[in-house]
C-alpha cells in the first residue's frame, strides 16, 4: 500500500545528494506532497509538486506507478533517481513516455553582478513597463495560458503574496512577458520565465528576469533555474548561472 508521508523528514535520506528545489519545497511541506510505501522507514520515495514527479531510493515500480487520486492532470514530467526508476517508469507507461534531457543549473548564492542586473532590467523600449506582480498581473496570468504556470501552483493570491514572488512586463496593458516563481521552498523560488509569442526575440525574458532575481536577492532568497532546453541555459548564462549537468526525463502524457 502507498501513503502520503505526513512526518516528511523521514524521507530527507531518501533524496539526499538532490540540488532540486521543488525536492526541498515538499520535504519542508512547503509545497507538494511524499508518497512512500513504509511511512517508518521509507526506502523509496516519490516527490510530486506541480507538473513534476522525483523518485528517489530503492527503485519500486508500484510508487512509479503511482497517481494520487487528487491529481487530474494528464501531464506529468517524471525524473528518476538512482538506477532502476528509469526501467520502472517505462515499464508502466510505455509509449505514453518520453524519454528527454533537460538541463540543471550550479546553484551559487553570491555569484550575481546587481549592477549588470540592473542594467539589463532597465534595457527595455519606451512602449514596454516592468512591474512586480500584484493581485491584478495574478489574476490575469490564471486566464492566459501561456503564462499560467507563473501562478498554477498557488491556489488564490493571498497564498502567491504569501510564498511568491514575480516580475511581468506589459504593452499597451497586456501581458507581454514575466518571470516568477513557478515553486517556493525556505530560502528561494523556482523560476518559471517565458514571452508570449509575438513578442519574442526583444530581450523581454531576459529584462524580467533579470529584475526576478535582483527582487529575490534584496530579500534574502536564492533564484533557482532549471533549464528545460538550450535556450534557456543560454539565458541562464547570460543572467549569470553556470551550468552544471544534464539529466534524464521522462515526459508522461495520459499520466
Amino acid at each position: 500500500m502507498i501513503y502520503e508521508l505526513e512526518e516528511r523528514e523521514r524521507a530527507v535520506p531518501v533524496f539526499a545528494g538532490w540540488e532540486e528545489t521543488m525536492i526541498w519545497s515538499c520535504l519542508q511541506g512547503v509545497m507538494g506532497h511524499i508518497y512512500v510505501k513504509d511511512r517508518e522507514n521509507p526506502v523509496s520515495a516519490m516527490a510530486i509538486l506541480g507538473d513534476f514527479c522525483f523518485f528517489g531510493g530503492e527503485p519500486d515500480g508500484d510508487l512509479a506507478a503511482f497517481k494520487p487520486e487528487w491529481c487530474k492532470q494528464d501531464f506529468m514530467i517524471a525524473v528518476p533517481g538512482q538506477a532502476g526508476w528509469s526501467e520502472a517508469i517505462e515499464n508502466h507507461y510505455c509509449a505514453r513516455a518520453k524519454k528527454v534531457v533537460r538541463y540543471a543549473m550550479k546553484k551559487e548564492p553570491g555569484i550575481f553582478d546587481e549592477r549588470k542586473l540592473a542594467e539589463t532590467a532597465r534595457m527595455l523600449p519606451p512602449e514596454y513597463t516592468i512591474g512586480l506582480m500584484d493581485e491584478a498581473d495574478f489574476r490575469d496570468c490564471q486566464k492566459e495560458e501561456w503564462c499560467s504556470d507563473f501562478v498554477s501552483q498557488f491556489k488564490d493570491w493571498e497564498s502567491y503574496r504569501k510564498l511568491g514572488l514575480g516580475v511581468v512586463i506589459r504593452k499597451d496593458g497586456r501581458l507581454a512577458a514575466g518571470a516568477s516563481s513557478y515553486t517556493a521552498y525556505r530560502g528561494g523560488i523556482e523560476i518559471e520565465i517565458d514571452t508570449k509569442k509575438e513578442y519574442r526575440r526583444k530581450g523581454l525574458a531576459c529584462a524580467c528576469g533579470a529584475r526576478l532575481i535582483l527582487e529575490c536577492l534584496s530579500r534574502g532568497l536564492y533564484p533557482s533555474w532549471d533549464a528545460q532546453n538550450k535556450w534557456s541555459v543560454a539565458l541562464a548564462e547570460k543572467l549569470g548561472y553556470h551550468f552544471s549537468h544534464v539529466y534524464d526525463a521522462y515526459e508522461i502524457y495520459g499520466y
